[in-house]
């Protein structure tokens, strides 16, 4: 099918809840992506940050393949090898001690929701269920996630919500503090990345306070790394950065490599409250995407991490140079570009499209989530495009100033 009917299919028979672009992606191979009508793109989305491999890496493929063809499914009714390889990893690299497997970023939140809870319950009796999240927060579209999500357009059309969440300006821990003390928050969910808030990193110190302030009064510490985790921002966790070990991670996106992947991480203290029949998932710990998900950790050595770091300053800095570009923001390769001259996001978007670069958007910015593999060549290019796009999409004009009225002219 070409490109036309494809677009003319997908919106007689697909629910429009994206605003797609009039692409149709059908293959892909490292940093780059052919359309239908074979034009190729130099990819700076990897699928919203789960591609970290690039497109269709031989490895991960081929890892992929041999699992599908050996065993595609079993349920959590039984063991499989793929699964306990890959927490056995996760745990190593990470310094928690147990995981749950979901198959995406909302379940490993609401998982993580659940584990909080359920400790708090066991460990403090009822009354003690609220989870405080961040204003600007995104953690996810089901209820609860959405719930815990500090953004009041995301909530609109679809309460009622469920109960017992809270929100914090990021960055004032005297309102946590306040916050903390009737006796009623269990845990304190947040991104260190706020990542559809515009990416924007929190403040060092105000992280380590939010730690302290959670350990002095056994307050679990969600940290939600579904974007930020497994190498992003040049570590495998952006936890790492910042020198805390939170009581629960969550995980999704660039694990999988591809495939649906989530996955809820936390300490010994939290899983023994965690028995049969607490939590469950059919699809959880799925051979397949786990085989995948293994080889997408194995592949984040030294060598891995000195590249991403070398990438993003390289990127960043030029970046910076752009005459267009106000600010950039985020961490790592998780990038946010702030415009001059009231330009549009979303315009700069279409242009890059029309110019061979695929980029995203997050609020009032451009947003860069590119592969983990790119080279400097990658980066050099897309900046290039960037700029050409940049150019071609012109600063607002200012309104003009109202003029004051013409007096009146005197009577006769």
């Amino acid at each position: 099918m070409n490109t036309e009917k494809i677009i003319k299919r997908d919106k007689k028979y697909i629910l429009h809840t994206y605003a797609r672009s009039p692409l149709v992606l059908e293959r892909g191979s490292g940093m780059t992506v052919w359309d239908a009508d074979g034009r190729a793109y130099l990819d700076f989305t990897s699928g919203i940050g789960v591609n970290a491999l690039g497109y269709c890496d031989p490895e991960w493929s081929a890892a992929v393949a041999a699992q599908a063809a050996q065993l595609q499914h079993t349920s959590n009714l039984y063991y499989t090898g793929p699964c306990v390889k890959l927490a056995r990893k996760l745990c190593k690299r990470t310094g928690l001690d147990k995981v749950f497997f979901a198959n995406s970023g909302a379940e490993a939140n609401e998982g993580a929701i659940k584990c909080a809870r359920k400790y708090s319950v066991d460990t403090y009796g009822p009354g003690r269920s609220k989870v405080l999240s961040l204003v600007n927060s995104f953690h996810g579209r089901t209820l609860a996630t959405l719930t815990a999500t500090g953004q009041e357009v995301f909530h609109q059309d679809f309460g009622p919500f469920p109960e017992d969440f809270g929100y914090l300006p990021a960055g004032d821990a005297a309102a946590l503090e306040a916050a903390l003390q009737d006796n009623t928050v269990c845990a304190v969910m947040m991104e260190l990345v706020q990542g559809e808030g515009g990416v924007i990193a929190l403040d060092s110190d105000y992280v380590h306070r939010v730690a302290e302030l959670c350990a002095g009064r056994d307050v679990l510490l969600i940290v939600d790394e579904v974007q930020t985790g497994v190498g992003r921002t040049g570590a495998f966790l952006a936890c790492q950065h910042y020198g805390i070990t939170p009581d629960i991670v969550t995980l999704a996106k660039a694990l999988g490599g591809g495939l649906p992947i989530g996955a809820v991480l936390m300490e010994d203290k939290v899983a023994k409250c965690m028995g049969p029949g607490s939590h469950g998932s059919t699809f959880g710990g799925n051979p397949v995407a786990c085989a995948g998900a293994c080889v997408v950790v194995d592949r984040m050595d030294d060598a891995f991490f000195d590249n991403v770091n070398a990438c993003a300053a390289r990127l960043r800095r030029q970046l910076a140079e752009l005459p267009e570009v106000a600010e950039v923001s985020g961490l790592g390769l998780m990038v946010g570009i702030a415009l001059k001259g009231g330009r549009k996001a979303s315009e700069v978007r279409t242009r890059c499209e029309h110019n061979g670069l695929l980029v995203l958007t997050a609020k009032d910015r451009v947003r860069l989530l590119p592969p983990l593999v790119l080279t400097p060549g990658d980066v050099d290019r897309a900046v290039q495009i960037l700029a050409e796009s940049l150019a071609e999409v012109p600063p607002e004009e200012p309104e003009a100033p109202m003029q004051p009225a013409e007096p009146a002219e005197p009577n006769a």
